[in-house]
């Protein structure tokens, strides 16, 4: 699977370490930034991995920062993009099946790496249950244009 990743500041160490880990498992990976770990601006980094997505750049999206709330508020302002912050491999298999979701967001400061590790590998293998979900994401999709 072709993967777009980026962090801010507060995620690079994992980031660096979930980019090597996606690799390891056979992932395409687009590493979106930064080059190391001076303080920058989140959204600018959420900006090009959710762009990486819509584009079909890549398949899938992850970001990381310290909590992963900002990143997934800032991915989801680029239309097309269903990001969610994830802090469990339970909820990361409920954003593939009920929300399609295209972009997970990780915290590098409150969730280990190992836990992250999980939460992706749950994310990249949980295909989008369809069925009435379906008509859910529709609904959610729709909202971009009101």
């Amino acid at each position: 699977m072709k993967i777009s990743i980026a962090s801010d500041h507060a995620g690079f160490d994992q980031k660096q370490q979930l980019a090597a880990f996606l690799r390891e498992q056979g992932h395409e990976v687009f590493d979106r930034g930064p080059e190391n770990d001076d303080r920058v601006d989140y959204p600018d980094y959420a900006e090009l991995v959710a762009h990486d997505v819509v584009d079909g750049v890549a398949e899938r999206g992850v970001l990381v920062c310290g909590t992963g709330i900002g990143m997934a508020i800032a991915a989801n302002k680029v239309d097309g993009i269903r990001a969610a912050n994830i802090v469990s491999p339970a909820f990361a298999a409920l954003c593939r099946e009920h929300n399609d979701a295209n972009v997970i967001t990780l915290s590098g400061r409150f969730v280990d790496l190992s836990a992250n590790k999980e939460i992706l590998k749950t994310f990249l293998s949980t295909d989008f249950g369809g069925g009435r979900h379906a008509g859910r994401v529709e609904k959610i999709m729709a909202l971009e244009s009101k």
